[in-house]
């Protein structure tokens, strides 16, 4: 074994550019090449137009209304990436990977809105009783 070798490991240095990276599934154009570039890539133009409705609402003082349409946007952005074979920008990992994030991020700041105080719209009792031990009591 030469002289500095780490048993089962190389000593040869990475590359300092990476050329093999795929791009991910469905991360082609959804729209023909001929079209401008919001056409082409109109899932995440949606996606985006959805999201800032829900930040306008919210700051005109309607935060829960405002909350759960950004919430429904993440849900619009994984509902899309999973119908669709081409989404464009709107894919970044695996088609899995994508939907499982934007659903879980969706539902949370959705159920988040839905419980928001004062006057929630959803109550569950096992968060009523977390929110007793530490220290917000009614």
């Amino acid at each position: 074994m030469p002289m500095g070798a780490v048993r089962g490991r190389s000593r040869r240095r990475p590359p300092l550019e990476t050329t093999g990276t795929l791009p991910p599934e469905g991360a082609s154009a959804a729209a023909d090449r001929a079209q401008p570039l919001p056409v082409r890539q109109w899932p995440i133009v949606v996606v985006c137009a959805v999201a800032l409705a829900g930040l306008l609402v919210t700051a005109s003082d309607r935060f829960r209304i405002g909350a759960i349409t950004l919430g429904a946007a993440f849900l619009l952005g994984a509902l899309l990436r999973l119908a669709l074979p081409e989404v464009g920008m709107l894919a970044v990992r695996s088609r899995f990977t994508d939907v499982s994030v934007l659903c879980v991020l969706g539902g949370a700041v959705v159920l988040l809105a839905l419980m928001a105080q004062p006057d929630p719209w959803l109550h569950i009792p096992f968060l009523d009783r977390v929110t007793a031990l530490l220290g917000r009591h009614r």
